[in-house]
């Protein structure tokens, strides 16, 4: 049985590989979270550039960035930040942790945000290395923020002292999910977020799922399972 969210935390972060990851599920309950009054921060660690087809990275990255920041608006979000990792090649390494330490402390969050972790998204299915990659890594960097001695050179005029307030990273449609965010007001906003990744929803073709219909079948999954009409599930790790 999934059980409720942590509501005790003020502040999240929300850190994935790529430009449309986090409207697939977890933007409907960003939505939510905005309007109960949380302060929630976006960081991309690359800008999708290598995920369109026949078009080249030197064009298609900042079009997805736009389309980032005009998706994050729409559930309320103004701060998104791009790490500028290379799409299709991240690794789980010490320069992707550092990245993401610095992250952390310079946000200071309660709460990180992410998506499946695992190799499989349930069933005969394979996950993205960046996907994976990006998990973990902020699982470690989580630790590495607080950690004066694990990235000395982290220190210095401007740059934020370690920070230990992080105490949850929830990975959202995880097939290890743990709890459940009750999005059944949200659920317009999230597919309003996804609408405007057009440029890669375009690329998809006929491959491309309806934004409503997707959402809302997965929201009425979880709901069943969580005794309610629509939610979002998410793997919760205590990291603190």
């Amino acid at each position: 049985m999934l059980e409720p969210f942590p509501t005790d935390w003020a502040r999240a972060i929300a850190v994935v590989a790529h430009p449309d990851d986090l409207e697939y599920g977890a933007a409907s309950a960003i939505a939510r979270w905005v309007s109960e009054g949380r302060d929630i921060r976006y960081v991309l660690v690359t800008s999708g550039e290598a995920g369109i087809s026949g078009r080249h990275p030197d064009e298609v990255g900042p079009l997805r960035e736009e389309e980032e920041r005009r998706s994050a608006a729409v559930v309320g979000v103004d701060v998104v930040d791009f790490l500028g990792f290379p799409d299709g090649r991240v690794e789980a390494d010490l320069a992707l942790r550092r990245s993401l330490a610095l992250a952390i402390r310079r946000h200071r969050p309660d709460v990180a945000i992410s998506i499946n972790r695992r190799e499989s998204w349930g069933g005969p299915s394979w996950n993205h290395p960046d996907h994976r990659a990006t998990g973990l890594a902020l699982l470690d960097a989580a630790r590495d923020a607080a950690n004066p001695w694990a990235f000395p050179d982290l220190d210095g005029p401007g740059i934020p002292g370690p920070w230990d307030g992080l105490k949850v990273v929830a990975f959202n449609a995880s097939p290890e999910a743990s709890h459940y965010v009750d999005v059944t007001d949200h659920i317009d906003a999230g597919v309003a977020s996804l609408r405007e990744h057009h440029l890669y929803l375009e690329a998809l073709g006929d491959a491309a799922p309806d934004p409503d219909e997707f959402l809302r079948g997965n929201a009425e999954r979880v709901g069943k399972e969580a005794g309610c009409e629509l939610a979002v599930s998410f793997e919760v790790v205590f990291v603190g």
